[in-house]
């Protein structure tokens, strides 16, 4: 598999090209990129930084770079990924747009998406639902395993990162047989010959990355909701967004959002009496 047949697998024809635009430019510039490490690259985006002063700038030639060696990785020429662990630290607007969030049945919808290959069916679906019911995080669905789903009390257990807690969640009824059927028929044949304890299995046999699902997400539901983005942030903050306005109480909502501080769940308390304060300007403005 050459790297424009990798590029065209992964990402849409646009993307792949500038994607390849990119990785030419930085092949040329990086002679030995084929065997760099992450300091090299870190080194390279940091030269980058003093002509480019757009972060959305960096921000795409990083996600070539990080394509590149996804390749590198996945074609067998590289046992490791250098640039995986590479982010950007360039400040970016935290502020939740309420109005650009989806509601619970726009979100359910999310669900339907007919699959192009019918081995991952059941596994997006699985994928999708806890991003959709129980908001979790890529880094969180990365970090899931077999056991920490327990059908028996139709819950999941959800690992803590270095954003959130540790809780125990809730699965919907039809998340229950959905989970049966993925861990009884479909993970065994993701898996083939492989073992793993990871929740969540790739095409190649291989447990999904936190990048792998961003990315997925972000591809699979392109231009769905058009100018509103769909990707695994908006639909998190769309499910918590939702919990509040149905009237549950704050405690409660960060619990299940994980949230190591009221603050971050009370962000979104703000947010809808901003929205309510435009709302009432609009249509009863003052003076």
């Amino acid at each position: 598999m050459t790297l424009e047949q990798y590029l065209q697998q992964q990402y849409t024809p646009k993307t792949a090209t500038a994607y390849g635009r990119e990785i030419q430019a930085y092949l040329q510039n990086q002679p030995g990129a084929a065997v760099a490490m992450h300091k090299d690259i870190a080194n390279y985006l940091g030269a980058l930084r003093k002509r480019y002063g757009n972060p959305a700038t960096l921000n795409r030639i990083l996600c070539s770079i990080k394509a590149y060696y996804s390749y590198l990785h996945a074609s067998g020429k590289r046992k490791d990924n250098p640039s995986r662990s590479i982010k950007l630290r360039d400040k970016q607007s935290r502020d939740i747009q309420l109005q650009d969030l989806f509601t619970a049945e726009e979100l359910e919808k999310l669900l339907d998406r007919k699959e192009r290959y019918t081995v991952l069916t059941y596994r997006n679906r699985v994928l999708m639902g806890l991003l959709v019911y129980q908001g979790l995080l890529p880094a969180e669905l990365e970090n899931l395993k077999t056991n920490d789903v327990n059908l028996d009390r139709g819950s999941i257990y959800i690992r803590g990162t270095p954003k959130t807690n540790s809780r125990e969640l809730q699965l919907k009824p039809e998340q229950i047989m959905l989970f049966h059927e993925y861990l009884s028929q479909v993970r065994p044949k993701l898996l083939k010959d492989n073992e793993s304890e990871a929740l969540l299995i790739g095409s190649r046999q291989h447990p999904v990355t936190s990048e792998d699902i961003t990315k997925q997400v972000t591809r699979s539901f392109k231009g769905l909701y058009a100018p509103r983005k769909v990707n695994c942030r908006t639909i998190r903050q769309s499910v918590i967004t939702n919990l509040l306005r149905a009237g549950n109480d704050l405690r409660i909502v960060q619990v299940f959002a994980g949230h190591k501080y009221p603050s971050a769940t009370e962000k979104y308390k703000q947010a809808q009496l901003e929205e309510l304060k435009v709302a009432v300007q609009k249509h009863h403005p003052l003076g």
